[in-house]
């Protein structure tokens, strides 16, 4: 979860930094990247595996991993949009990301 927000506060801040600079190289930092790769498992193939043995391979260590990516960007995302569809002004995108990330380090998720 946490690396979930840590990859939409980086679009956050890549946002900002475009409006500040438009000009701006916002990926050359690599932070997307890095937060996926370390998200995604790392997979050995046997050299003599058959295609069909490492798409079975591929499926089945990428699919849980896809899942689980796949839901941290929607639970945030739920999160950001109740408090925009309440109007809420007190509280912006980055502190509700912060909470998301606070609640899942501490276990009190919810």
């Amino acid at each position: 979860m946490q690396r979930g927000v840590g990859i939409l506060t980086e679009a956050l801040e890549m946002r900002r930094r475009l409006r500040e600079n438009p000009d701006a190289d916002v990926t050359g930092n690599g932070a997307v990247s890095k937060l996926l790769e370390e998200m995604l498992p790392h997979i050995q193939l046997p050299a003599d595996a058959s295609a069909r043995e490492v798409a079975d391979i591929v499926t089945g260590k990428l699919g849980p991993a896809i899942v689980q990516i796949t839901s941290a960007l929607t639970f945030a995302f739920v999160q950001l949009a109740e408090v925009h569809d309440e109007g809420r002004t007190d509280v912006s995108s980055a502190d509700v990301l912060r909470s998301i990330s606070l609640r899942h380090e501490t276990g009190t998720e919810g």
